[in-house]
């Protein structure tokens, strides 16, 4: 099994995760170009509103054309603890490749956090506060012992023979494996969006968080429209939308009226509103056609 003394400082696919993980992207195939050419077999030349390719990449993003981020992929080299493993496999559209215990010896490294947090009181799969520096050091001093001692009955258990398969159940999931996990670029984003949202554990967001640092400068146009379209955006439902027009739909009604004001125009004339419209444009950086998209979702 590789570890963190194998992998070069000077490589710069890799990049350290936790106290003794890491992930490294070792190939992919395609580019932000790759999505746009995917795409204009679709769309052709006839689309000149999203000619320009930036503009078309976030078009797709935008409306969940998703089939030419598909044309994409990305594999990942990764050495994690195993309960992190259990999460990412999870992710059943990528094609993984795990160090097997029953053919090799495990390490005898596992992971142990910093920080141990309290089971949370509101989320039954979260945690929330901190335990004191005195306690944390003795439940990591628990977990190192522990783990020395499983490791030390694994060995046991080899040394007389027994199966690998069935001597590796003692050890537990903090134990770190290894594996190889490949998978298309739309695939990838959903997962990303998934992992490095805050209600994810904080071991697979860093793992995560890893992967797309990784990624996005291959395909930084993709994970631009990415972060403004998916993962730094909201979805709400249609109670919350009925909510959303009662608070502001008289802004809405009033859109001319309000934005003219706004940008301090002289009056409502098309002109004015026109302008009005352009600086929100520039503002909040939207294009003409998002802004318009933005204006029907209320009306």
């Amino acid at each position: 099994m590789t570890t963190l003394k194998d992998i070069s400082v000077t490589d710069t696919r890799y990049v350290k995760v936790l106290d003794k993980g890491f992930v490294g992207l070792i190939d992919h195939m395609g580019s932000d170009d790759a999505v746009v050419q995917a795409a204009r077999v679709s769309y052709g030349t006839g689309t000149k509103k999203v000619r320009e390719d930036r503009g078309l990449i976030r078009y797709l993003m935008r409306h969940e054309h998703t089939t030419p981020f598909e044309m994409c992929e990305v594999k990942f080299h990764i050495r994690l603890p195993i309960f992190v493993m259990r999460q990412l496999i999870r992710h059943r559209t990528a094609s993984v490749n795990e160090y097997s215990g029953r053919y090799s010896v495990m390490t005898d490294e596992f992971y142990v956090p910093k920080t141990i947090e309290l089971q949370s009181t509101t989320n039954k799969q979260g945690r929330e506060g901190l335990y004191s520096e005195a306690e944390t050091k003795g439940f990591r001093d628990i977990m190192n012992d522990m783990h020395t001692k499983a490791y030390e009955t694994y060995e046991q258990f080899i040394e007389e023979d027994m199966a690998r398969e069935t001597a590796r159940a003692i050890l537990p999931v903090s134990n770190y494996t290894e594996t190889y996990w490949k998978c298309n670029l739309k695939n990838f984003m959903h997962m990303a969006w998934l992992r490095m949202d805050s209600h994810a554990q904080w071991e697979i967001r860093m793992f995560a968080d890893a992967m797309y640092g990784l990624v996005q400068p291959l395909f930084p146009a993709v994970c631009e429209a990415f972060e403004d379209y998916k993962l730094n955006a909201v979805r709400l439902s249609s109670m919350e939308v009925k909510l959303t027009k009662v608070i502001f739909g008289d802004y809405m009604e009033n859109w001319d009226d309000y934005i003219t004001d706004w940008y301090e125009m002289p009056d409502m004339s098309p002109e004015s509103v026109e302008q009005a419209e352009k600086g929100i444009c520039k503002d909040f950086g939207l294009s003409k056609r998002e802004l318009e998209e933005f204006k029907k979702k209320w009306y």
